[in-house]
C-alpha cells in the first residue's frame, strides 16, 4: 500500500471516529411499559451510555474496531458511534427506567406511571 493510500485511510478513520449514526429502533407497548429495542452491533456495556435528562432519553454507543495484524486490502466495516435522542411521554416513570445490552441489542424498559395504567373500578350497588 503506498503512502497516499495509507494517509487517506488514516484521514478516513479519523473522520469516522467523530461520526454518529442513528441506530434502528423498535418500540413496543404493553399495559405496564414501553420497550425500546435498538440494534447496536459492536457495542458492549462499557461503550454504552443511556442518559435520562428530564423527559429526554439519549442513547450513545461507541463501536470499537478490531485491529488486526497486517494491512487492509479491502475494508467495508467502519468505526463509528451511535447516538439517538427520544422525547419521552410524561406518563413514563423516569425513576424506574432500566437498560441492558446483550449481543449488540439494547433494550430500554420505560415503565408507565401508576396513574396511566388501566385499572378496574369497583361498582357499588
Amino acid at each position: 500500500m503506498n503512502g497516499l493510500q495509507q494517509r487517506e485511510q488514516k484521514q478516513e478513520l479519523s473522520r469516522a471516529e467523530t461520526t454518529f449514526v442513528s441506530p434502528p429502533v423498535d418500540i413496543h407497548e404493553t399495559k405496564d411499559e414501553y420497550r425500546l429495542i435498538s440494534d447496536m452491533p459492536g457495542v458492549g456495556k462499557a461503550d454504552l451510555e443511556v442518559v435520562l435528562d428530564g423527559n429526554e432519553l439519549t442513547v450513545t454507543g461507541h463501536r470499537r474496531q478490531v485491529d488486526l495484524d497486517g494491512d487492509y486490502l479491502h475494508r467495508e466495516s467502519r468505526r463509528f458511534s451511535y447516538r439517538r435522542t427520544f422525547e419521552l411521554d410524561p406518563s413514563i416513570d423516569g425513576a424506574r427506567v432500566s437498560a441492558q445490552i446483550s449481543e449488540g441489542v439494547l433494550t430500554v424498559r420505560l415503565p408507565k406511571t401508576e396513574a396511566v395504567k388501566p385499572r378496574r373500578i369497583a361498582v357499588a350497588g
